[in-house]
């Protein structure tokens, strides 16, 4: 790891690593204080298994039953390591729910494929199909979130509800320059692995969705921590502004892909917006 790449984690971590752990709207309630009782989910038991689509061989794992719910993975993550076991039971609770690898990352194969942001989605909508089903509610969170814009813009009718969590429309404007960062040197480490350096060049090349924000025509909900300084609060209020009736739900002093320090919050909250029409908790405008 290259000593930039640690100086640039090492200033995030630590900014991270004071934020707590508390809902807004006034209410405060401590990471992990269920409300009720939920089925509990183990990665390490759950079997993984395989789709081919579009060239590759995506590795996948599925939890619980009802509506299909498809979580799209952050920038170097893989289904081992990208969500919050808690997280996850909560929403299995309910909902069908599908996590898998990008293409060349973990259990995932890959091809000599130009590395897009479109082909993500593209991969996305294909695991839909090859999964038996027409469309999907989606949430995807940081590197997820962008691939989910790209879904929702190119093939809006697979998408049911949508969740963006940890959001931006673009890596390339100020407010991201610390992310920007982290997935320039990402991309020339020579430690990474060969799928992490191809999602650093998918999201440099990509253009951004600002121009598809306002054309949009789903039930979307916008996640963000206050204290997230990878893709910040301010990003996350521009996008809802931008989308037509979409939801903004900020999580007081929460940093980047929240669901890891408040699981239960970030759970309930994800239920309340799938399973219902009405503001969901913690909400702040």
């Amino acid at each position: 790891m290259t000593t930039q790449f640690m100086l640039v984690i090492a200033v995030a971590f630590c900014l991270i690593a004071a934020a707590g752990c508390t809902g807004t709207s006034g209410t405060s309630q401590p990471a992990g204080s269920a409300s009720q009782h939920y089925p509990t989910v183990s990665f390490n038991t759950t079997p993984v298994r395989y789709a081919k689509v579009n060239g590759v061989t995506l590795g996948y794992r599925e939890f619980g039953s009802g509506e299909p719910l498809l979580m799209l993975e952050g920038f170097g993550a893989t289904i081992d390591t990208a969500w919050n076991e808690t997280f996850i039971g909560i929403l299995a609770s309910k909902y069908h729910v599908y996590t898998y690898d990008h293409r060349g990352m973990g259990y995932s194969s890959d091809n000599n494929a130009t590395p897009s942001i479109s082909q993500y989605s593209d991969d996305a909508a294909a695991l839909m199909t090859a999964l038996g089903y027409d469309s999907m509610h989606v949430y995807g969170e940081s590197m997820g979130s962008t691939v989910a814009q790209q879904l929702v813009i190119d093939h809006p009718e697979r998408v049911r509800k949508l969740v963006l969590d940890s959001v931006t429309y673009s890596i390339r404007i100020p407010e991201t320059k610390l992310l920007l960062g982290v997935i320039e040197v990402s991309g020339v480490d020579p430690n990474q692995t060969e799928g992490v350096r191809r999602e650093s060049q998918a999201n440099l090349a990509w253009n951004g969705s600002w121009a598809g924000l306002s054309g949009i025509n789903k039930d979307v909900m916008l996640v963000v921590g206050t204290s997230d300084v990878l893709t910040p609060q301010a990003v996350t209020v521009q996008m809802a502004g931008q989308i037509n009736g979409s939801r903004l739900v900020r999580f007081k002093d929460l940093p980047h892909i929240g669901s890891k320090y408040a699981p239960v919050e970030y759970g309930e909250n994800a239920l309340s917006f799938l399973g219902t029409n009405e503001s969901p908790p913690y909400a702040t405008v």
